[in-house]
């Protein structure tokens, strides 16, 4: 848990604005009181219509207002936003999101945001018409622009039965994202405007119907980074492979299997990127033949020959083909040496051949690292830089491989 500027628990403000999706803000207040901090909930007087006062109170374990005139004495609309170490809106919806934009304050929740100088996280809900307006989608660009955390919404059932962009994210992902944020107590995020792809997971290459090759990435390392880059402000496309864990918040997730595929679609986001992070283990090779029936055994105990050939090698083409200038392009590289190297020759080999401007690179001799929640490395610089990232979790190691990034942005 980050630590208040007071050296208190810190001090979060949970703004509630009045949509069907409310009642999910209940499950993070939860988790962010479960957690320490000294949560202060600010819902507006529409909130109220979903999920009453008591249940908030209760939850949080102080009283709750709307207006500015309860407890007057205290100054509540200027003190809560100024005590504030982190303000988080969940949902926020279409008329606060105008609001906060245009400066307007004629409730608590809205006075709170003008007066609040510490990271502010808006994770917006509403049907996708709304959500795709040019009206809401100016006032997006002009809260990030200030440095606003705006969470990209989440697909999937809407009120009744429309579906489509504009669910809220799970109350969990938005947890992590606004611990993320908290922890570096950094009002303007640093990749605020940036776009950055980031690749997890590992491939398949099938054999058959029901049989592939495959390697042990969990894809907890890419999901960090996916992570992070958005707690950061940045517009995150995650392309991911064969991974079941929760999509993170604010985040465009795309779905691939085969390393083919994973090509496809990180060259087609790549051409707009900012940034490339290949954290992904695609298959060094696939199968010439695939079998469209499962293959059988022999009576006779043999088994099938099968004949590989090489994948594309994706962090090498987009590091030599960049579509837009400028762009920092990061590799991983999973090595346990051998007889013509150790770990990082190995490493430095492959920085050169590859291309890339950052090479991370674990040593997963016995299996380290896979599916592991911690991770150490060494980041390998193009320009013969190092900087080790000693033993932690795989979100601060994240963090760190985003601060390189970060510094070559400036050069």
């Amino acid at each position: 848990m980050a630590v208040s500027r007071t050296g208190e628990r810190p001090r979060v403000v949970l703004g509630v604005s009045g949509g069907i999706a409310a009642y999910k803000a209940c499950e993070l207040l939860r988790r962010l009181t479960e957690s320490g901090h000294d949560v202060t909930v600010v819902p507006t007087a529409s909130a109220l219509e979903f999920v009453g006062a008591p249940t908030w109170a209760a939850l949080s374990g102080k009283p709750v207002a709307t207006d500015v005139w309860t407890d007057v004495h205290e100054v509540p609309h200027v003190r809560i936003g100024q005590s504030a170490d982190l303000v988080v809106v969940a949902p926020a919806t279409a008329d606060l999101l105008a609001k906060a934009a245009h400066g307007l304050a004629d409730d608590l929740l809205t006075n709170t945001l003008l007066t609040a100088r510490c990271p502010v996280v808006l994770a917006p809900a509403m049907h996708t018409e709304m959500w795709e307006h040019p009206a809401t989608a100016a006032n997006v660009e002009t809260l990030c622009g200030r440095g606003v955390v705006v969470v990209e919404p989440a697909e999937g059932r809407l009120t009744g039965k429309d579906t489509g962009k504009g669910r809220l994210p799970e109350p969990a992902e938005i947890f992590e994202l606004a611990m993320e944020v908290l922890a570096r107590g950094v009002a303007v995020p640093d990749l605020a405007g940036r776009r950055v792809v980031v690749s997890a997971g590992g491939t398949r290459e099938y054999l058959d119907p029901v049989r592939f090759l495959g390697n042990r990435s969990s894809g907890l390392q890419g999901y960090a980074l996916a992570r992070a880059a958005a707690a950061r402000g940045a517009e995150v496309t995650l392309v991911s492979a064969n991974v079941t864990l929760p999509d993170p918040a604010g985040v465009k997730v795309v779905r691939v299997e085969t390393t083919a595929q994973l090509r496809d679609e990180v060259v087609l986001a790549a051409g707009s990127a900012d940034a490339v992070v290949m954290a992904a283990a695609p298959a060094d090779f696939r199968p010439t033949t695939v079998s469209e029936a499962k293959i059988k055994k022999a009576d006779d105990g043999s088994a099938p020959a099968i004949e590989l050939e090489q994948n594309p090698d994706i962090l090498k083409e987009i590091s030599h083909d960049r579509q837009r200038p400028g762009a920092v392009v990061v590799g991983f590289a999973a090595e346990t040496g051998d007889d013509t190297g150790d770990v990082l020759d190995l490493a430095r080999a492959k920085l050169a051949r590859k291309g890339c401007d950052l090479l991370v690179v674990n040593d997963v001799s016995g299996g380290a690292v896979f599916g592991s929640p911690d991770n150490e490395a060494v980041i390998l610089a193009a320009d013969g830089a190092a900087v080790e990232v000693p033993h932690g979790t795989k979100g601060a190691l994240a963090h760190v491989v985003w601060d390189q990034v970060v510094a070559r942005f400036a050069r």
